[in-house]
């Protein structure tokens, strides 16, 4: 059968790669793809904002199943439209992709349904959200309501910090995102990705895996959509499995179904692991970007065929099975990411890095010009190992970023630090 696969980022090269695997596949197009991505598929120029145009194409090319990658297809309307012409597609409604686009809707949701989160306000008014701020105190988190990149979350230790933080939304840092702020309690714990496929009605437990957000080694500096990832995540037991799927995932698809908006495509929970079990932080609507790179290498099972029974409403009740490997991924990122990355520099030595036994490198942002490989975007290329342990998968991603020639380009050297310390001490 033939596929379209909506995006152009590292999550979608690292998706082309798993449904190129499949026995199913017959052509797979990505629209509008990257250099890596055309390795396995054939990139088109195609708009995923003009829906008729995808339609058209979906129907010229005899496309059996639209998987949709990235968040902000999903929030502006793409599988209603495509639903609408009755093309199968992987991924939520636009009502129900609220569950990303609106954090203040996740946390209404949160508060309805009786889900642990932390506790919060939502705010339209600046002045009203200082007031909130100086009543509450430092540490607090201050999060534009809606999609910000990866950016618009500001944990705060001062409430200077935080003042800054809600002044500068308001004022229109990250857009019409930042019109409304919600402001959270600040939660103590370690956090972890927790990835769910979903029909509908029912919600499999599909993988773990720990990403770490800040730019610097241990954890510092500002927020980024991701600087690597390592899955899976250990410090999701079985017990904490149990408990995310009951008290976090399962009333949320209830939710979802009572007001009419049932979810249906990957559920991706952002969790704090307290002192009183995992708590919510927040919701994406797809795999995550750098999570996808790692989780989907360990996959056994055929993507292609999950992804067709969650469009048609009928998971298996088998969940999908994962090898016993490790992996990790380090994000290669332009000098200047998380402001405004230096593009436009050469990078070479990537099948120095790709001989490496283990190593897959994805695409994320970068164009060929002629032979030469460009970096064209803040988050550039992810190298990702698998190995029998966490320091052994780190090893080897770290020996193949070093074969990599890119003086434009820096990275995290500490990727997995938490699980490498947990197995030293044993």
């Amino acid at each position: 059968m033939n596929i379209l696969l909506i995006g152009s980022g590292g999550r979608e090269h690292a998706i082309a790669n798993a449904l190129g695997k499949s026995p199913l596949l017959t052509r797979l197009y990505v629209a509008p793809g990257n250099p890596g991505t055309e390795r396995v598929g054939e990139n088109i120029d195609l708009d995923a904002g003009d829906h008729g145009a995808v339609i058209r194409f979906c129907r010229e090319m005899g496309v059996a199943l639209v998987v949709v990658g990235p968040e902000q297809p999903l929030i502006g309307g793409l599988v209603d439209a495509l639903a609408r012409a009755e093309i199968l597609a992987f991924g939520p409604t636009q009502a129900a992709a609220q569950l990303e686009g609106s954090k203040g809707f996740t946390k209404d949701l949160c508060r309805d349904y009786g889900i642990p989160t932390a506790a919060y306000g939502r705010f339209a008014d600046k002045d009203k959200a200082l007031a909130y701020l100086r009543e509450k105190g430092a540490p607090i988190v201050v999060k534009a309501d809606g999609l910000a990149a990866g950016k618009g979350v500001v944990v705060a230790q001062t409430l200077e910090e935080a003042e800054r933080a809600v002044e500068a939304m308001f004022a229109g840092l990250f857009g019409r995102s930042g019109a409304e702020v919600v402001i959270e309690e600040f939660l103590e714990g370690e956090e972890a990705s927790f990835f769910a496929i979903c029909d509908g009605t029912r919600a499999a437990p599909f993988a773990t895996a720990q990403d770490h957000k800040r730019v610097g080694d241990g954890d510092t500096g500002p927020n980024t959509g991701g600087m690597g990832a390592y899955s899976p995540a250990s410090v999701v037991t079985p017990d904490i499995e149990r408990r995310v799927m009951a008290e976090i995932i399962a009333p949320t698809m209830r939710a979802m179904q009572e007001k009419g908006a049932p979810f249906t495509g990957v559920l991706y929970a952002g969790l704090m692991l307290t002192a009183e079990g995992p708590k919510l932080i927040e919701y994406n609507n797809r795999f995550g970007d750098p999570e996808a790179q790692v989780i989907l290498p360990r996959l056994e099972d055929d993507l292609l065929s999950i992804m067709l029974a969650a469009a048609r409403g009928a998971l298996p009740e088998a969940r999908p099975h994962f090898c016993d490997r490790v992996a990790l991924t380090v994000v290669l990122a332009a000098k200047g990411y998380p402001g405004t990355p230096l593009t436009g520099s050469e990078i070479r030595g990537l099948a120095n890095a790709e001989a490496i036994d283990d190593v897959i490198v994805t695409h994320a942002g970068t164009r060929l010009e002629g032979e030469r490989l460009l970096a064209a975007g803040g988050r550039v290329l992810n190298v990702t190992a698998l190995g029998d342990s966490v320091s052994e998968a780190q090893a080897k991603a770290y020996a193949a970023v070093d074969a990599i020639q890119w003086p434009g380009g820096f990275c995290r050297r500490d990727i997995g630090w938490r699980e490498v310390a947990r197995e030293r001490r044993g």
